[in-house]
């Protein structure tokens, strides 16, 4: 699991820019949609939609906004569908790409033509879901004047697997099954949590040099940067050599 709160200090990084601030926007207002239309518009009923509520706060996304969405989604608006797909970059590095669509076609065609042009191979879902565990993942600042050792053993208590601590952002690993205890254990600290969701995470990762790993990188952003596209999972390892050249 070590490693993961790298890829969350970087991804905060790349998300303080304008150009993918609208992404992540984005994002949550489809993720708003599909928990209104599951589970109506009281986050304190619904705790898909208090978790994307909680996302949107994390990226300072303005209540106005929030509020739209959930009005627009209880109205009927916009109808999104799940999708995944799974393959391989180049070099063997396993990718794992999690989608909501309003055009199903459309969104095949995109993630075809991206494993396409970087030399990548779609392949069959369920091909790959041996290679990834489905983890509760939290990400938060270091709380101004907490006990460390406090929280790690009330996370522990929780049902945390891993906590690691890199510049100043905390990362902790759940079970898909204690995620829900530890949200409540910190909604009853009063730690406000910046993002957090099931994510899937690799088995075992694998390193590459940095000529190489920058070239599956690019065909991250490119899954990053469609539209349909909300998560992007794979098994590259980031190495401090690659961390580095990506800054």
């Amino acid at each position: 699991m070590s490693g993961h709160s790298k890829w969350s200090t970087i991804k905060r990084k790349k998300g303080a820019a304008d150009a993918k601030r609208s992404k992540i926007f984005s994002k949550i207002v489809k993720e708003i949609a599909i928990a209104v239309k599951e589970g109506g518009t009281d986050p304190e009923a619904n705790p898909r939609l208090r978790l994307a509520v909680n996302n949107a706060k994390g990226v300072n996304m303005p209540k106005d906004n929030v509020e739209r969405a959930i009005n627009k989604a209880d109205k009927g608006g916009d109808s999104f569908e799940a999708m995944s797909f799974e393959g391989y970059a180049p070099n063997g590095i396993a990718i794992f790409v999690d989608c909501l669509t309003d055009n199903k076609n459309r969104t095949v065609s995109n993630v075809r033509a991206i494993f396409t042009k970087y030399n990548g191979s779609l392949g069959t879902n369920g091909s790959l879901t041996f290679l990834f565990d489905t983890k509760g993942i939290f990400t938060f600042p270091v709380p101004d004047g907490i006990d460390m050792e406090e929280l790690e053993l009330e996370m522990i208590d929780a049902g945390a697997e891993d906590i690691e601590v890199d510049e100043g952002l905390i990362t902790i690993t759940t079970a898909k099954e204690d995620f829900g205890n530890v949200q409540k254990k910190l909604d009853s600290m009063e730690i406000e949590i910046e993002n957090a969701g099931l994510q899937r995470i690799p088995n075992d990762t694998k390193a590459l040099d940095v000529e190489s790993a920058l070239k599956v990188l690019k065909m991250i952003d490119a899954f990053e940067d469609d539209d349909d596209v909300q998560n992007v999972y794979h098994s590259l390892e980031l190495t401090d050599e690659v961390a580095e050249a990506m800054e």
